[in-house]
């Protein structure tokens, strides 16, 4: 037995209409499909008896990964707004050819960025970029450039 490879990450939102138009129509993910969950094996797996959820499913580009997001209609979920630094944060890291105009674009449109983006200076990445930015839930996102002539 081994593990051979990554379907999705999943993150639990507030609103998933909301989420799904940022992700779709803000970040350009390909929407697969929504659907409301009320399945006793979900149950099951997620260990909260008779929850209900809605979900939707998106394709990262470039990749066979899922991105997948959950609004708990029952029960009703607490809104945390861990930091970076607190354990049990999360991140999602999208590869982009060019973040300094991207990073103008979306802030544009009013995406909330922890910082403008950052030339890497140490380390493997070394002459990459990266930034941090909010969806409308709280949840990181980092938006990475490779350094110039890596595939990795």
């Amino acid at each position: 037995m081994s593990i051979v490879g990554a379907h999705h990450t999943s993150f639990t939102v507030a609103d998933l209409s909301r989420s799904v138009e940022f992700f779709r129509d803000v970040l350009g993910l390909e929407l697969l499909f929504e659907r409301e969950i009320r399945d006793a094996y979900f149950a099951k797996i997620v260990g909260l008896p008779d929850c209900v959820v809605k979900a939707a499913l998106f394709r990262l580009p470039g990749s066979s990964h899922h991105l997948e997001l959950f609004q708990y209609l029952q029960p009703p979920g607490r809104i945390v707004q861990p930091r970076p630094c607190d354990p049990g944060s999360a991140h999602l890291s999208l590869l982009v050819q060019d973040l300094p105009r991207l990073y103008a674009a979306l802030r544009a449109r009013g995406v909330a960025f922890v910082s403008e983006p950052v030339m890497i200076s140490a380390g493997p990445n070394q002459g990459g970029y990266g930034v941090y930015l909010h969806d409308p839930n709280g949840i990181l996102i980092e938006l990475f450039q490779r350094p110039a002539g890596t595939a990795v």
